[in-house]
């Protein structure tokens, strides 16, 4: 997809970046991603901002351009680009953009999140049977009405009125679960305990976590469980490091020097995770003083000591950025 982009826009700007834009919201849709995740998503690739009025199932989002979100009591303008989430239906998705006509881009943005947006809605306002995902993603929707997300609950057998929190699997479907039930075995992200009503805020934090986590393999150190209340400032970093985006340079870097050194991962995740190097060298079974040779090549690869209290901290923030690089 982006090969074809690359060349439509070398031939036709709009017609590359309406291409880029259906992939956009085709990750979005694949992601199981809500309401406000897609309008934020429309306002940030249109460059104004973006609301959704469903009179009908009482949903109002409106996002600004930098992503915040900042609901709004004024009505739409009539000139504003607009879309309905059904044929034939009333406008309920709009891009404030009043000083130019709107272009090809704004009505691909239009359309496919307006699709999107309709599956959501479809899957989350309607009745469902008591299994049906639907009532999960009900519960985890910030949008929904109190009294929908209450009422999901309770068809789901959780108890309103305790503490519950959200799993983050790799396969996408979240996981509500008591607040004091032990994880299941697997790699995932685990939310902070939260009343029913706040569990959307446990949902993020857990999609947060659950790109912290690794396969616990040689090629992929690192835990498989990481719960998102330990985290503390270091979950800001998910907020500088784009999954799929370029790795910063320091990751590359360490993706180059393990690409022809089989050891490097396993070798350089104990140094940064335990407290000496002897331990270390128990942690991958190796006699310490091959550990130290090999940091020896690692600091040759990688261009930067590994012994020293700011070479570990560098080595930790890179093995944790390549996490978060993943797409």
């Amino acid at each position: 997809m982006k090969e074809l982009a690359g060349r439509l826009t070398a031939l036709d700007p709009d017609a590359g970046a309406a291409v880029q834009v259906i992939a956009y919201f085709d990750r979005l849709a694949e992601s199981r991603a809500g309401l406000e995740a897609l309008v934020r998503g429309a306002a940030v690739l249109a460059g104004v901002p973006a609301r959704l009025a469903d009179a009908e199932r009482r949903v109002r989002v409106r996002i600004e351009a930098d992503g915040t979100r900042r609901d709004s009591d004024v009505p739409p303008d009539a000139a504003w680009p607009c879309a309905a989430l059904a044929p034939g239906g009333a406008p309920a998705l709009w891009l404030e953009r009043s000083e130019a006509a709107p272009s090809v881009v704004d009505a691909v943005i239009l359309e496919r999140a307006a699709g999107a947006v309709r599956l959501v809605l479809d899957r989350t306002r309607g009745r469902a049977p008591a299994d049906d995902p639907a009532l999960v993603e009900t519960v985890l929707d910030a949008t929904a009405p109190e009294a929908a997300r209450l009422h999901a609950a309770r068809r789901l057998g959780l108890d309103v009125a305790a503490p519950a929190r959200v799993l983050a699997l790799p396969e996408g479907r979240p996981r509500i679960v008591p607040a004091d039930a032990e994880p299941p075995a697997g790699r995932l992200g685990v939310g902070p305990a939260v009343p029913v009503l706040d569990l959307p805020d446990s949902w993020a934090a857990a999609r947060t976590a659950l790109r912290f986590t690794a396969e616990g393999t040689a090629r992929d150190p690192g835990p498989r469980v990481v719960r998102a209340e330990e985290l503390g400032g270091v979950a800001l970093l998910g907020e500088l490091v784009a999954p799929g985006a370029e790795p910063p340079p320091d990751v590359q870097v360490l993706e180059s020097a393990a690409a022809t050194t089989p050891w490097l991962l396993a070798t350089l995740y104990a140094v940064a995770s335990t407290a000496s190097l002897r331990a270390a060298a128990t942690e991958v079974n190796v006699h310490h003083s091959t550990l130290q040779d090999r940091l020896a090549h690692a600091e040759h690869l990688l261009g930067w000591p590994l012994r020293t209290p700011q070479g570990r901290l560098r080595l930790h923030l890179a093995l944790t950025m390549r996490h978060l690089a993943r797409p």
